[in-house]
């Protein structure tokens, strides 16, 4: 790929997550859950054009961001692995989610979940999660790994190359109707 595509792909990604953290200000060992389409990135159609670089670039990069920011990432695989996750398995243990039997490969799981298998320490494939917050780089869909009460991040960043890009942080649901009061310590 040429050098300024990755810078600018650098630069975007980079932004996008300093600003995604900042507004999210998620507690430690909070789980993240992040879907990317590289073909999208790219400017194909989804599933089409999957890139082992771009993957590799782009996990890094939010790897030592989740490092800094002292969470836990969940990383979706694509739809020919039925959007099941790669995540640590001492995680995986911690929150009771049982592992599936499978691994991610390019065109079956996708070159950002290959990159997620390859550079976390004890990896393993888990079927579903429920993530305090989210990234979506391409339209993966991502929402059915967030927990019940979603709620919509605008960043600046709205594209990393070609990809769409969302977010989300999530809130615990209101209970109780008109006579409650709520916390706004969480």
């Amino acid at each position: 790929m040429k050098e300024l595509v990755i810078e600018n792909l650098k630069l975007e990604w980079t932004e996008a997550l300093a600003e995604f953290f900042e507004q999210t200000n998620l507690k430690t060992n909070s789980l993240v859950v992040v879907g990317c389409s590289t073909s999208e990135v790219r400017g194909s159609k989804i599933g089409s054009d999957s890139n082992q670089d771009i993957g590799n670039l782009l996990f890094l990069l939010l790897m030592e961001a989740a490092q800094k920011n002292e969470v836990n990432l969940a990383i979706q695989c694509c739809e020919h692995l039925n959007r099941s996750l790669v995540i640590e398995r001492n995680i995986a243990k911690k929150l009771m989610y049982p592992e599936v039997n499978a691994k991610p490969t390019l065109h079956a799981g996708g070159a950002f979940a290959v990159a997620a298998f390859q550079n976390m320490t004890d990896p393993i494939l888990v079927e579903n999660i429920q993530a305090d917050a989210g990234i979506d780089i391409g339209d993966t869909f991502i929402g059915m790994h967030l927990k019940p009460v979603a709620v919509p991040l605008r960043l600046k960043v709205k594209q990393i190359g070609e990809a769409h890009l969302t977010s989300a942080l999530t809130r615990p649901k209101l209970i109780g109707g008109a006579r409650a009061e709520y916390r706004t310590d969480i």
